[in-house]
């Protein structure tokens, strides 16, 4: 069964076998080496699932990136502090362009507060866009205006990353071939793939078929072992692949 926390320990266990290396963002934009993942989690929900697959990586000397939204059902204080606590990079998920309506002046504003906010509980050098694909607005246009650079950031992903370069894959859609139903978690890339499961994955870095540099895209949420949070998120993202291809992606 895919999209369990089982499933996710075979997927490490491979990459691991695979020979490969692991970095945060930070670690990656300062010294980006061969043969390496960058494993990103977008902590859009359910934190607890985030801090299952902190500890995990934990237990296995692995370091990843947790990106948190400044809302109640992804900001948690103690999990956050867990997290960094362990050695994982935490940023900073930011939507404030959707949350203020387009205003870049009170966008900039809710950016300010809420990384302030976010570290005083754990450092944060990178940032990482929210996609809000029910939203009109791209929150990376803030940055058309403004610099992140002002207030210390090292880097935001789709900004800083060389995707000519780094691979990307991202579970958006609960499958591995999201890109084609998904309105923002998606990258101008040099490298097509043939995986849609996580088995079909596993199989691609025991058959060496993976780039030298990936960038793994995570939402937690979506892995599960209750059955009953399996078959609802399953049901809902199955929907919402429908909505955001025939409504939203372009």
């Amino acid at each position: 069964m895919d999209f369990t926390i089982r499933m996710y320990t075979e997927l490490l266990q491979a990459m691991q076998a695979a020979g490969y290396s692991f970095s945060t963002l930070e670690g990656f934009l300062r010294n980006p080496t061969p043969n390496t993942l960058i494993l990103r989690h977008d902590v859009d929900a359910m934190p607890q699932n985030s801090l299952a697959f902190a500890q995990i990586q934990h237990s296995q000397n692995i370091r990843g990136v947790y990106y948190f939204r400044a809302t109640s059902g992804s900001w948690n204080d103690r999990i956050i502090r867990q997290i960094a606590d362990m050695g994982h990079e935490v940023g900073y998920h930011y939507e404030c362009l959707t949350t203020c309506k387009g205003n870049k002046e009170l966008a900039i504003l809710d950016f300010k507060k809420n990384l302030t906010a976010l570290r005083r509980l754990a450092p944060v050098s990178t940032i990482c866009m929210h996609g809000s694909p029910m939203s009109k607005y791209d929150s990376k246009d803030l940055w058309k205006t403004y610099s992140y650079s002002d207030f210390d950031i090292v880097g935001e992903p789709y900004l800083d990353v060389d995707f000519s370069k780094v691979a990307y894959l991202t579970d958006t859609g609960r499958r591995w071939d999201g890109h084609k139903v998904s309105v923002r978690d998606k990258v101008d890339a040099g490298f097509n793939h043939p995986f849609r499961s996580t088995a079909d994955l596993i199989a691609g870095l025991k058959n060496k078929q993976l780039s030298s540099q990936v960038m793994f895209t995570f939402h937690p949420q979506r892995w599960n072992n209750n059955p009953i949070y399996w078959l609802q998120e399953l049901v809902f993202q199955k929907t919402k692949n429908v909505v955001k291809q025939y409504f939203y992606v372009k």
